[in-house]
């Protein structure tokens, strides 16, 4: 009796073990598969491996009896077919490669080892089924899926050893409260807020931070007239606003500095030339920080205090050394998280190399006058030159540039904020507000555009501190 099996060209289903991946195999020879069984009639194969004794379906109505997923099997005896009295197969040829899209059969477990369905079915470097358990569908479909931020949490703290918390330390969304946007909120939408409302928290959030330590920022320009006060009263309202905690702006400027002109006066007319003989006091362990209440002038709007030079008397009569300013520079830090210094315009005078030696944060103030711009030019390369310590203060400086015209252009400020480009890490614009031209500042006086340049200006030096 002769009967065809199907070969792969057909189209035929060939058998396999369903649910698992089968091994293909290729050879030349298709003829085979239309050769007679030899051997005579012998059982039908129904379902049986012929060496595991199970797995291969579908094999109804033919004569072979050993021939197990197209390999030599064994039969039931493991030697060869079983059937009328038929040695063993001395070469069995190899199918041809299976046509794209067909199921391909499953291997034969090694010789030596007993055979194992779900083992066999996979080749060595795949992914191997569970250990234990029933290989069911859900098992086979555990692909990765998304997972939530406690999941991961959870997770996390299981790899490092450690109790996943039941807290949720995710800050909580805020809705919009600026322009249209944070009008539908008002109105009870959760709306979410506009790209420039979110840069405008990010800088608020960059004012806001307390650093380790306290921090000093120094306020320079070699040449006068060059905003260098209004740049350090608001750098301190901006700060102390926002941060809150002790902020200190200091007029370090021996020649008829006027910090004190343009801020508050408090209950006294002290200055710093009071401050110096009571240093030692200041700085011992009974010493409390309401005394300095006595030399400092509090601006209750704004937040900050000022600590004064004496503009009514010459340079010479409040002549500050190296030494002095050290002894306040230390005062000022174990009161004070952020010290922002007001300077004058003699870079060769003690009191302010000395300004320099305690600077963490460089800021080149400027305006849209050409002859500023290059004097805070000049400045840079100068300290950029001396090399180390002062060239790292040069390339992390912050350039502030106001518009001194009222008539001028934004196009002007951005003109000398690129100037800088190559000599500091960044350069802010500030457009003109006739609030600082004159009189004591405040920030709420200022419009709303220049209240935000002047916090773009505080994030960038928040930013080197």
């Amino acid at each position: 009796m002769t009967e065809n099996y199907p070969h792969p060209a057909d189209g035929n289903d060939l058998p396999t073990r369903r649910g698992l991946r089968a091994r293909t195999v290729t050879d030349s020879s298709a003829e085979w598969w239309n050769q007679p069984p030899q051997g005579g009639d012998g059982e039908a194969f129904e379902g049986r491996d012929a060496a595991a004794g199970d797995g291969v379906d579908d094999f109804e109505g033919g004569n072979l009896a050993g021939v197990g997923a197209y390999g030599v099997g064994g039969g039931k005896d493991a030697g060869g077919f079983a059937g009328a009295g038929v040695s063993p197969v001395e070469s069995v040829p190899v199918l041809p490669p299976l046509p794209a899209g067909m199921p391909e059969p499953a291997r034969l477990p090694e010789a030596g080892r007993s055979p194992d369905p779900l083992r066999d079915a996979y080749p060595a470097g795949e992914a191997e089924p569970p250990a234990s358990g029933d290989w069911t569908d859900e098992t086979a479909e555990t692909t990765h899926q998304p997972v939530s931020r406690a999941e991961a949490r959870t997770e996390r703290s299981h790899r490092e050893g450690r109790r996943a918390s039941f807290l949720d330390l995710q800050p909580a969304a805020i809705p919009a409260t600026k322009g249209f946007r944070g009008l539908l909120a008002g109105l009870g939408m959760r709306v979410a807020p506009s790209a420039d409302e979110l840069a405008e928290r990010r800088d608020m959030r960059a004012v806001s931070q307390h650093w380790p330590g306290p921090r000093t920022v120094s306020v320079v320009n070699g040449k006068g007239g060059a905003n260098k006060t209004p740049s350090t009263v608001m750098l301190a309202a901006v700060f102390a606003r926002n941060g809150g905690g002790p902020v200190l702006a200091w007029d370090n400027n021996e020649t008829r500095g006027t910090l004190g002109w343009r801020t508050e006066q408090g209950p006294h007319e002290a200055t710093v030339m009071d401050l110096l003989p009571q240093t030692a006091d200041l700085l011992s362990p009974s010493a409390q920080s309401a005394l300095l209440a006595r030399f400092v002038h509090h601006q209750v709007e704004d937040k900050f205090d000022v600590l004064r030079s004496k503009p009514d008397v010459l340079a010479s009569e409040q002549k500050i050394t190296a030494e002095d300013f050290d002894a306040l520079h230390e005062v000022a830090s174990k009161y004070f998280r952020l010290n922002i210094v007001d300077s004058g315009n003699d870079e060769s005078a003690e009191r302010w190399l000395r300004m320099i030696d305690h600077t963490h944060q460089l800021v080149i103030a400027t305006t849209t006058v050409e002859e500023h711009a290059e004097a805070g030019a000049l400045l840079l390369e100068a300290l950029a030159a001396r090399g180390g310590r002062y060239a790292e203060l040069a390339r992390n400086a912050v350039v502030i540039v106001s518009q001194s015209d009222r008539n001028g252009t934004d196009s002007q400020a951005r003109r000398v904020a690129d100037g800088f480009g190559e000599l500091a890490r960044a350069a802010v614009t500030i457009p003109y507000d006739p609030a600082l031209r004159k009189g004591q500042i405040r920030y709420d006086s200022l419009k709303p555009a220049a209240q935000r340049a002047w916090l773009a200006a505080a994030a960038a030096v928040a930013e080197g501190l």
